[in-house]
């Protein structure tokens, strides 16, 4: 995906606040790269779906997994799909009402999936999906077995046609309110890691992945 300061095609464009758009690979990965989650939303004969289901990226490309009977993935092969991801940042709080806002960062990713084959490929991958859950984790557990591969599908859409979308800092009011006398700011929004809650039957220490995950250590 190479640097950019236009959209790559005419359904990235961001059309409403355009002054937001951000077209750059290197917001696109951060993004992605900060998401454990992403919404894929396609259309079947049923209608039109949006659903979530956990993602990472390696290279240029955003990767999903599930099972060889998804419904989803087998539709994901045959049409083109939008995905999203958003992060909120914070709530801004305005003099006037309509000027409120949310701080955010959020890309939109179009394309068709494609499925990722071979053996090596799917192990690379789902490594790679581990890596990012728990870097190290992977030499530590029991590595996948060959029916467990053989019963999921692994799949990618490349990063190519995609484009962020990033709000940031104080409300805007309009010249004519700044002298309303309300509170105006932003009320900051933030994930929140919590401690590591060992299962019962666990007997092994916590590795350095786990340690650093608490953050009250």
């Amino acid at each position: 995906m190479p640097e950019s300061t236009a959209a790559p095609s005419a359904r990235t464009r961001v059309r409403r606040v355009a002054e937001l758009a951000d077209y750059s690979a290197a917001t696109v990965r951060a993004i992605v790269d900060d998401a454990y989650l992403c919404h894929i939303a396609f259309h079947d004969g049923s209608g039109s779906h949006n659903i979530p289901t956990a993602c990472w990226r390696a290279g240029e490309h955003l990767y999903i997994h599930g099972s060889n009977g998804s419904r989803m993935l087998k539709r994901l092969a045959e049409v083109d799909a939008c995905v999203g991801i958003t992060h909120l940042d914070g709530l801004v709080l305005a003099r006037s009402a309509f000027n409120h806002s949310m701080n955010y960062r959020s890309v939109m990713i179009y394309g068709r999936f494609e499925l990722v084959a071979g053996d090596a490929a799917k192990r690379a991958a789902m490594e790679a999906l581990m890596d990012k859950l728990a870097p190290g984790r992977q030499a530590q557990v029991r590595a996948g077995s060959d029916k467990e591969y053989a019963a999921t599908t692994v799949m990618r859409i490349a990063l190519a046609e995609a484009a962020a979308k990033v709000r940031s800092g104080p409300p805007r009011d309009d010249a004519d309110d700044m002298a309303h006398p309300v509170w105006a700011g932003v009320l900051p929004f933030a994930r929140v890691r919590g401690a590591a809650q060992a299962d019962a039957g666990s007997t092994a220490a916590a590795p350095a992945h786990v340690r650093a995950w608490d953050q009250s250590a």
